[in-house]
C-alpha cells in the first residue's frame, strides 16, 4: 500500500506539496471568502464594495508591512495599536494648536502635526530596539511595556476625551480625497509597498532581517551587526505604524487615544495568514499585503451579513491558530520535501 504513495511523491501529490510550501493557505482561504460572502450578500463583489474594502485595508497593512520586519527577526511588536493611538494623539494636538495660534498657517499646521506625530511614534521603536537589540529584553515584554506606556500617555494628554479642531485640508486630503477615484491612502500604501519591496529585496538591511531570523547564532559568526539591524527592525515597525495612525487620524478627523485595539492581533494574523514564520526568517512582502487584504474581505463580508462585531473577534482569532497550523505543516512538508 505504501508504493502508489511513492510514485504518487513524483507526480501530483508532490506538485501539490510543492504548492503548499511556496503559496501557504493563503490563497485558499481566499477563494472560500470569496464564495462563501459572495453567495451571503450580492453587494460584496461590487466594485464599490471592493474599492471600499481596499480603503479600510490600507491602515492594516501598512501595520502588517511593519510587523513583518519584527517577524522576519524572530520577535514581533505588540505596542503598535497603543504607538497608532500614540501618533494620532501627538498628531492631532499638533495640528489643532498650530492652527489655532496661526490661522493662516494651515498647510504649515498639516505639515508639522504629521511630522510630530510619525515622529513619536517612531521614537517608541527606538525605545523597543534598544530594549530588545541592547539590554536583551525579550520582544514579549518589552512592547507590551511601551503599548502600555504608549497608552498611558495618550490617555494623560487627553484626559480620554477625542482631540478636536485639526484643519480640514488634513481630512480632505489624507482621509477623504481620491486621485482617479482611487482614495488617497492606497496611493500610499502603494508607495510604501514599493519602499519596502526594494528594502527587503535590493538592499543589506533587507538581507540581514531574513538572516537574523534564519539564524542568529551564523549571523553573529559571519561578522553581521545583529544589535543594529534588530534595533532598526523595530524602528521601521514603528516607523509604518506611526504612518498608518497619522493617515487613519485623517480619516477620523479626530485623535484618538481610544484607536488600533486590534491592529497587534490583527497584524500578526496577516503576516503568518500570508506565510510569514513566527520563528523568523522567512516572508514575503506580497504574501503579507494579500494578507492583510484577506483580513479585510472577512470583516467587511462579516459586516454585510450583520454578523456582530464581537463574533468577528472570534474569527480572525480562528483563523490565526488555523495560519500558524499550516504554518507548522508546512515546515514539515518543508523537511520532507528537502529529505
Amino acid at each position: 500500500m505504501t508504493e502508489p504513495i511513492r510514485i504518487g511523491s513524483r507526480g501530483l501529490g508532490f506538485r501539490s506539496q510543492q504548492l503548499f510550501v511556496q503559496l501557504g493557505v493563503l490563497p485558499f482561504l481566499l477563494v472560500v471568502a470569496m464564495m462563501v460572502f459572495a453567495s451571503l450578500s450580492g453587494n460584496f463583489l461590487t466594485g464599490q464594495n471592493l474599492l471600499n474594502v481596499a480603503r479600510q485595508t490600507t491602515y492594516l497593512a501598512i501595520v502588517a508591512m511593519g510587523q513583518m520586519l519584527a517577524l522576519l527577526t524572530g520577535g514581533f511588536d505588540l505596542s503598535v495599536g497603543k504607538n497608532v493611538a500614540l501618533t494620532s494623539v501627538v498628531g492631532a494636538m499638533i495640528m489643532s494648536n498650530v492652527v489655532r495660534g496661526h490661522p493662516d498657517a494651515v498647510g504649515f499646521a498639516v505639515a508639522l502635526g504629521m511630522l510630530g506625530g510619525v515622529a513619536a511614534g517612531t521614537f517608541v521603536g527606538v525605545i523597543n530596539g534598544i530594549g530588545i537589540a541592547v539590554f536583551e529584553v525579550p520582544p514579549f515584554m518589552m512592547t507590551l511595556g511601551t503599548a502600555s506606556i504608549c497608552f498611558g500617555l495618550a490617555l494623560t494628554m487627553t484626559s480620554g476625551v477625542p482631540v478636536y479642531g485639526m484643519p480640514d485640508l488634513f481630512g480632505n486630503i489624507f482621509g477623504f480625497g481620491r486621485l482617479l477615484n482611487v482614495p488617497t491612502p492606497v496611493y500610499v500604501l502603494a508607495a510604501l509597498i514599493v519602499v519596502m519591496y526594494v528594502l527587503l529585496a535590493w538592499t543589506r538591511m533587507g538581507r540581514y532581517f531574513y538572516a537574523l531570523g534564519g539564524n542568529l547564532r551564523a549571523s553573529i559568526l559571519s561578522g553581521i551587526s545583529t544589535r543594529f539591524y534588530l534595533f532598526m527592525a523595530y524602528v521601521l515597525t514603528a516607523l509604518f505604524t506611526a504612518i498608518a495612525g497619522i493617515m487613519l487620524t485623517a480619516r477620523l478627523e479626530t485623535g484618538e487615544a481610544n484607536i488600533g485595539a486590534s491592529l497587534p492581533l490583527d497584524s500578526i494574523a496577516a503576516c503568518v495568514i500570508g506565510g510569514v514564520s513566527l520563528r523568523g526568517g522567512t516572508g514575503r512582502l506580497s504574501s503579507v499585503v494579500f494578507g492583510a487584504i484577506f483580513i479585510g474581505l472577512i470583516q467587511n463580508g462579516m459586516d454585510l451579513a450583520h454578523i456582530q462585531s464581537y463574533l468577528q473577534e472570534v474569527v480572525i482569532g480562528v483563523l490565526l491558530i488555523l495560519a500558524v497550523v499550516a504554518d507548522q505543516l508546512r515546515q514539515r512538508v518543508l523537511l520532507r520535501l528537502k529529505d
